[in-house]
Order: C-alpha cells, then sequence, then structure tokens
C-alpha cells in the first residue's frame, strides 16, 4: 500500500548506502531504552494524538517523549533535537478471498502491542497495518523500517527498544498490574489444606494484627493475613510475607479483587503478581464462588444488594433513550478501572470559566514554557486536559458522508470519541497510596487533592482555586463560664449532615424495614426499595446548629468543661462546593452509605449564614494554652520516658473522632492516626493534621507508635497551630524554653532536627554560639508558621485571598455516586450546559431527560450577584 508523505517533499529518495552517513551527525543523540526508561510511544505530552490519529505520533530518540504533529515543532525548536520515531498505525479493510470471505492479513503486527484495538470495527472486515519510519528534522527526510542492513547497529537495536518497550504507564505497585503477567508454577500443583478454613464475605482481619485492609488469603492454609506497604499503596506491617517464610506455601490472593473475571495473585517464591489458570478451584477450597462474589475493599458485596439496583437505573438515567451530544465541551473521559470518581470531578472542574482561562486560555504560553519533561508538569496536563475537554476536536458526530467515504475507499479512519485521561492520572496521582492505586475512591477526597495540586503549581497571576475558598468563622463556647472565643479556618467545601431524624416517610420506612426483615428471615426476595425522603431544609438547619466540643478545655476555668461550638461563612465563595454526608461506618467498622432522597434547591440562599464576630455583652475566653507537665529534671526525659509515657497515653484513641472524620472520606487508618497524633483534642484539630499530611506517602499506613525521640516530633505535629507546613510543635518548643533556653533558638533546633527533641537539645549543646545569633532565623520561622499547609500559593500578611459576596447560588452541577460505599460502586457527573442539563458517564455524554438532582453527592453552586 503506498504512504504518502506527511510533509510535502518530505520522502526524499537515497540510496541505501547513503543512510548511515545521514544518520552519523545525530548518532550522538540517539538513546537506547534502558530497562525502566519511560517511552511515550502511544500518547503525545500535549494532546491526545497517537498512532492512531491521523499525523500519527514523533517519538523523539533522546527523550523518549511523543508528540503529534501539531507539537513535534515546539519540541525541535526548543531541545534541538532532530531524530524522531514516527509511528503510524492504519485500519485497512481485509482482501477478499476466493470464496468471498475476507483472508486474514497482518504486516508489521507486533510494532505496537500495548495499542488498544477499536471495539466499533469489526475485526472479521477490517485489521490494523502498523508503521515505523526514522524523520530527521528540520528536513523531515524520512527512512522507513526495517531497514536493519543499511541503519547502523546503535540506531537498529534503538528501533527494536523503542517498538518492545512496555506501558510508561505500569504501576509500581502489583494493584494494578497491567503488565502482562504469567502462570505461576505452582498454581497446578498446588496442595490445599483440608482443615475446614471457610472465608466469610465481610468482616475480615489479618489474623496476627487488626489490620483490615490490604488483606491476603494464603491459597494453601486459608490464612488471611496483611501484605506489607510495597505490596500495595495501602499498607500492612507483612505478617503474609513472614507467613510465608515460615510454611514455604507460595501463592496468595488479595481479598477485595476477587470478581468472575478473576483476582490479584502474589507469588512469594516467584516474587512477582502472577496469574493461577486454578483460581475458580482454589478459592472454592475455602467456600468461595467467584461467580456470585463481586467483593470490594471492605467486604461489601454490591450485587448482594438488591435495591441497589434502582440507584444504578436512576442515577445513569437507564430504560431512557439519551440523544448524544457532541462537540466543544462535551467529550467524554475513559474510565481507566475505577477512575470514574476523576473523570466526574475534572468534568466539572473545567466547566468553570476560571479553570478554563487559567489553562486553556493561557495554553499557548504554558506550553511553550513547559518544562523539558511536561508529562511531569502539572499546568501543562491540566492545559492538556483542558483542550481535550474543549476543543471539540475529540468529540466529532459520526458524519453520513464520511461513511459512505469511507465504505468506498480501502482506509477506514476511526472516529475518535473522548480522551483517555492516562497520562493525567499517572501524574497527578503519583506518590499517593490511594489515587495511585486502581481501586475506587472518594471523590470529595480527590478533589481536596485535586485542589492542593492546584495551589502547590500557580498558573499565571490568579489561583483558579481561589474561586472554592472560603473563610470559616468557628465559635466556641465554654457552657460553665459562658466566655468565647473565634477563630477563622480555611475551606473549600461545605459538609451538610444528613438529618434522619427529619424524614418526612417515616412510616413507609418503618413498614419497608418490617417486610425487609420477613423477607429476609423467610430466605424471600426483598421488597421494592423505599429511600427516606429528607428535606434540604433539614440538613441546612442540622448545619447551622451547635455541636459539642470533645474534651474542651476551658481557658476560663483552667480546666476540662463542656463546651459547644458553631459554624458560620466569614465569607462566601464564588463556587460553593455542598457534599452530602451520605457515608457513615457501622458498628463493625464497615463503611456504609446512607440512601436517602434530598431535595437540593435549584437556587439557594446562605445569608443567614454569614458569621457576625464577637457580639456586644459576649466575653472572650483567655488566650491560654492547657499546661504542659514537665518534669524537674530535664534529665528524666532521657532516663524515666516520662515524655514517652505521657504520648503513650494517647493510644486510647477516641473513636467518635475517627468516625466523624472517616464520615469525609479519609482512608480508616489515616484518621486513627490523625486523632493519636493530635492527642484526642477533637476530630477538628485531627482535620488540620489530615490536610497537613496527606500528600505524605505513608498517610493512609496503620498507625505505628514512633520510637523515644520521635514522639514529641510526631505526636505534637498537629498541637499549636495545627496544620501548618514544617512548624515545630509548639509542646516541644515549651519543653525546650522550660529549660531556660530562648524561644527562638529553640524553633531554629527544631526546624534543623526536624522536630526532634532529643536530638535538637544535642543540636543547641553543639551550636552555643547561635544563642545569639537566631534572630534572623525565627524571622524566617515566624513567616513560615504564618503560612497554612491547606493554602500553599500566595499567603502572607494579609491571609488567604478569598472572593467573599452574595450568599445566594444557582446549581450547574452535581456528582452521583452509585453503590454501598465510596470503596465501590461508580460516579456519574451532571452539569448544565447553554440551558439544559447534560449527563457525564464517563465515555458516554448525552442530553439528560431526568437529571437526579435529590440523589447526588456532591453538588455545585455558582454566585448570583444581587
Amino acid at each position: 500500500m503506498q504512504r504518502a508523505a506527511l510533509f510535502s517533499g518530505g520522502d526524499a529518495q537515497m540510496a541505501s548506502g547513503d543512510l548511515g552517513e545521514l544518520l552519523v551527525p545525530y548518532m550522538p543523540t540517539i538513546r537506547v531504552p534502558k530497562s525502566g526508561d519511560r517511552v511515550y510511544k502511544t500518547e503525545c505530552a500535549f494532546s491526545y494524538d497517537s498512532p492512531d490519529s491521523e499525523g500519527g505520533l514523533y517519538v523523539c530518540m533522546n527523550t523518549f517523549l511523543g508528540f503529534g504533529r501539531e507539537h513535534i515543532e515546539r519540541h525541535y525548536r526548543k531541545t534541538g533535537q532532530c531524530v524522531y520515531l514516527h509511528l503510524k498505525r492504519h485500519v485497512i479493510e481485509k482482501v477478499p478471498g476466493a470464496s468471498g470471505g475476507a483472508l486474514p492479513k497482518r504486516r508489521n503486527a507486533k510494532l505496537f502491542l500495548d495499542l488498544e484495538t477499536h471495539s466499533d470495527l469489526n475485526s472479521d472486515d477490517f485489521e490494523y497495518e502498523d508503521e515505523a519510519k526514522l524523520v530527521i528534522f528540520p528536513d523531515h527526510l524520512e527512512i522507513s523500517l526495517p531497514n536493519i542492513e543499511e541503519l547502523p547497529a546503535l540506531v537498529t537495536i534503538a528501533c527494536d527498544a523503542f517498538l518492545s518497550a512496555k506501558s510508561p504507564y505500569r504501576k509500581q505497585d502489583p494493584d494494578s498490574w497491567e503488565e502482562e503477567l504469567q502462570a505461576s508454577k505452582h498454581a497446578k500443583t498446588l496442595v490445599q489444606l483440608d482443615n475446614g478454613v471457610r472465608i466469610p464475605p465481610s468482616g475480615w482481619k489479618c489474623s496476627k494484627c487488626d489490620v483490615r485492609e490490604n488483606l491476603w488469603l494464603n491459597l494453601t492454609d486459608g490464612s488471611v493475613l496483611c501484605g506489607r506497604w510495597f505490596f500495595d499503596g495501602s499498607g500492612g506491617n507483612g505478617h503474609a510475607v513472614e507467613h510465608y517464610k515460615e510454611t514455604g506455601y507460595p501463592l496468595a490472593v488479595k481479598l477485595g479483587t476477587i470478581t468472575p473475571d478473576g483476582a490479584d495473585v502474589y507469588s512469594f517464591d516467584e516474587e512477582e503478581p502472577v496469574l493461577d489458570p486454578h483460581i475458580a478451584k482454589h478459592l472454592a477450597h475455602f467456600g468461595i464462588d467467584m461467580l456470585q462474589m463481586q467483593v470490594t475493599e471492605n467486604g461489601l458485596r454490591d450485587n448482594d444488594i438488591k435495591p441497589r439496583v434502582s440507584e444504578w437505573e436512576v442515577i445513569q438515567e437507564a430504560g431512557v433513550k439519551l440523544k448524544p451530544m457532541y462537540g466543544p465541551g462535551y467529550t467524554g473521559m475513559k474510565n481507566l478501572g475505577n477512575s470514574c470518581y476523576l473523570n466526574a470531578v475534572m468534568q466539572a472542574i473545567f466547566s468553570i470559566p476560571e479553570f478554563q482561562r487559567a489553562y486553556v486560555g493561557n495554553l499557548p504560553r504554558i506550553f511553550d514554557y513547559s518544562p523539558l519533561d511536561p508529562t511531569q508538569d502539572f499546568n501543562t496536563q491540566m492545559a492538556k486536559l483542558g483542550h481535550g475537554l474543549l476543543s471539540g476536536q475529540y468529540s466529532k458526530p459520526p458524519m453520513k458522508s464520511e461513511l459512505i467515504e469511507q465504505v468506498m475507499k480501502e482506509e477506514h479512519k476511526p472516529q475518535h470519541n473522548g480522551i483517555s485521561p492516562r497520562m493525567f492520572k499517572a501524574f497527578i496521582s503519583k506518590g499517593h497510596p490511594e489515587f495511585s492505586s486502581n481501586r475506587q475512591q472518594d471523590a470529595q477526597e480527590f478533589f481536596l487533592h485535586f485542589i492542593n495540586l492546584v495551589e502547590r503549581n500557580p498558573v499565571g497571576s490568579e489561583n483558579p482555586s481561589d474561586v472554592f475558598r472560603f473563610l470559616v468563622e468557628e465559635r466556641t463556647q465554654c457552657c460553665q463560664s459562658r466566655k468565647v472565643r473565634y477563630t477563622e479556618r480555611v475551606d473549600y467545601i461545605m459538609q451538610l449532615p444528613v438529618a434522619m431524624e427529619a424524614a418526612t416517610n417515616k412510616d413507609e420506612l418503618i413498614a419497608y424495614e418490617l417486610k425487609r426483615r420477613e423477607a429476609e428471615a423467610a430466605g424471600r426476595p426483598p421488597p421494592e426499595l423505599v429511600r427516606a425522603k429528607i428535606p434540604f431544609s433539614a440538613c441546612l438547619q442540622a448545619f447551622s446548629e451547635p455541636s459539642n466540643v470533645e474534651d474542651f478545655w476551658s481557658s476560663a476555668l483552667q480546666a476540662k468543661s463542656a463546651g459547644v461550638k458553631t459554624s458560620r461563612f466569614a465569607s462566601f465563595p464564588e463556587y460553593l462546593v455542598v457534599q452530602i454526608k451520605k457515608f457513615t461506618f457501622g458498628l463493625d467498622w464497615i463503611p456504609k452509605k446512607l440512601d436517602v432522597s434530598i431535595d437540593m434547591p435549584d437556587f439557594l440562599d446562605i445569608s443567614h449564614l454569614r458569621a457576625r464576630g464577637l457580639q456586644p455583652g459576649e466575653e472572650e475566653l483567655p488566650d491560654i494554652a492547657p499546661p504542659i507537665i514537665i518534669p524537674d529534671d530535664p534529665k528524666e526525659i532521657q532516663c524515666n520516658g516520662y515524655f514517652r509515657r505521657s504520648f503513650l497515653a494517647a493510644l486510647d484513641i477516641d473513636d467518635s473522632s475517627v468516625m466523624q472524620l472517616a464520615e469525609m472520606g479519609f482512608p480508616l487508618e489515616a484518621c486513627r492516626k490523625a486523632v493519636y497524633y493530635t492527642g484526642n483534642l477533637g476530630a477538628e484539630v485531627a482535620f488540620n493534621w489530615i490536610i497537613a499530611h496527606m500528600e505524605e506517602p505513608d498517610f493512609a499506613e496503620p498507625l505505628v507508635i514512633p520510637a523515644f525521640g520521635e514522639v514529641a516530633s510526631s505526636a505534637g505535629a498537629a498541637f499549636g497551630a495545627v496544620g501548618l507546613d514544617n512548624q515545630p510543635p509548639e509542646e516541644t518548643v515549651a519543653i525546650i524554653v522550660s529549660m531556660g533556653f530562648q524561644r527562638n533558638l529553640a524553633i531554629q533546633a527544631l526546624k534543623a532536627t526536624n522536630n526532634n527533641l532529643e536530638r535538637a537539645l544535642e543540636w543547641i549543646f553543639s551550636h552555643p554560639e547561635l544563642e545569639e545569633e537566631s534572630e534572623p532565623a525565627l524571622d524566617l520561622v515566624d513567616m513560615e508558621n504564618n503560612a497554612n499547609a491547606n493554602i500553599l500559593a500566595e499567603t502572607g500578611s494579609e491571609g488567604p485571598r478569598i472572593k467573599d459576596g452574595s450568599g445566594r447560588y444557582e446549581l450547574f452541577g452535581f456528582i452521583s455516586h452509585m453503590g454501598t460505599s465510596t470503596m465501590s460502586g461508580h460516579y456519574v457527573c451532571h452539569l448544565k450546559k447553554e440551558g439544559r442539563w447534560v449527563i457525564y458517564n464517563d465515555l458516554r455524554v448525552c442530553a439528560s431527560e431526568r437529571p437526579p438532582k435529590d440523589l447526588g453527592y456532591i453538588y455545585f453552586y455558582h454566585r448570583i450577584e444581587s
């Protein structure tokens, strides 16, 4: 088949002997990919062009980056790299055989093993033909491959390495094993002990500790044990590996990954993820039927909850013929495997004009000034995603004339339908133990993670996340002295509690529960679901009512007392994000979802929630910190372990605070650590600890009690001005100051030793000359102490930037969740565009006929100016 040159005049004919001489000047710039190098041969760094695109993909032979036709010149000008491997996949019609059927014909079939195929093509009529050639810039000289005999050996080796390179998006953790797995050598001959072990469908925990996630079932003896953190981002204590070392039982399956299609299996002997062709038989030995079990991370089975089917149908508008939407702003996003939470949030984000202007409006500047590796630049990937969603380039309706033309010609041009945000997800989730996995996640938690990244990567003079930021005034009152304290904090989401007690259909709910229990006892199908109907006004009232403060210490009484807290808006954001707190925990600590219907208003007025500050007649609580008990002899800190014992007392973790945080969608282990490290001072203080530490790699790992010397560093990290970035804990500073050292020197020493008390004392004694020279350092520390970790962008003497205004809003979008918990199910986004509602269900974008506004999880409102 004849190929047309991509650039006119670029297909220069030359003798075979000239090929080597032609490449000689560029040989020093050609690199051979090594193991671990990422070769981006499937996707452009700046767009969603691929070898399937009309212009194909150019892969730099030096940086291994891929570029579409529109962006290759930019990379050439910026780097001076001249040699590129051009990859193009053609879809052609099969040649009919003598019998009338198509003859199987495939050339260069092994060039792109990791390219996805088009599901809309009939494999009986069409096939792929892959083409590769070297292109030399700036003259666009082309050398078709393979030309093994004519090319220098280095170039041939490099080309082979490029074409056989694995996908750059393979995960480092086995939670999403994308590489091709091999069958384990133990699978066929695995011996299973007849010990009567049966695995229940829920309530799992490690048999050697209390870890309830990242659990592995040993397929020989049925032991349920936890993995180590490098087996899976969620962490563990390594008991599964220890068990293998003790017994030699080689294979384990990860609980929570078992579906009718298979499960994640790891071979301790082979030290890699493997396939078990006999997994169904091996699981059946322990009473697990793969065909009947769709288990989530915590043991819940969606298909066990029959009434949930109605929720899936209503939210996805099943049973209604929906009209597909095409063009700018109507581009779908491929689900990469439980990535619907990301798709839904980003569709909502890029429907907001401020984000459109910041990234798509500044696209030329962002691309021109991008770093040498744009795949690792947040603003570049945001601009790429925004352009992909808003340009309409990847959302074109099928044209009848084009279809007729394709039938007349041999070559078939696949219709672009949506984008695959693989590069974006790989970057934005890098280093995060949850979002880097292929497990389902909480959309609210991802939204906060995303806002954090926007704050840390400013673009232009304005920060688009300013539109979400608002100030919350918290009024805390001592019930005995009646004195008050007013504080302010930054937030991005209004969290509304579900006022279940205000349900308007209580009689129906009671009758349904009785019928459900009777049906369960009799083994009959459950009755038709009755969903609690909650007035929105009741949820808003619950939000505004005072709440008790756990372990409140009154500075007026100098003792613990009863305290209440109320929250009000010190400022109203330009865009108000409202989360319905549907997720809670049962007595067994399994996350559950409140299946409720709330009459969310199209127009919302929360002006009455405006903060008023200190009122006439109110008396403020004294600004006195709780007392810190310090040993008379500082040496006792080291010799009798007093400080260690005082913090170990905090091991009695306040379960109510943990549950409050877990209901917000944060990982359970992170909530336990937050409450522990903040000394059980309440959910508010622990929440600030979470915000300050949620980017850390071990954020969701189980709580590990630190060794002496680290206790003060970790436990005190959230005391005082909790949530401040790298601020020495006030309790540790006070201990050093009580020993007679200056406060500025104590802060400087702690900063120099990562807030380690023992090392800080040693640092002070080894730097006596700095005692009177630490004033400049104190100024720097004080500046840093004013930087809230939740506002990592512009802060200073004026505080965080806010866009205050009216408290009246109009609904323009909502994200809905289907399933039993945030760890399972599916997310869908509805947005109001051009006067009508549109449903974004991954790749499917359609005009909405019945937007289920009463079943949403996260709602987006924009301000209406008075």
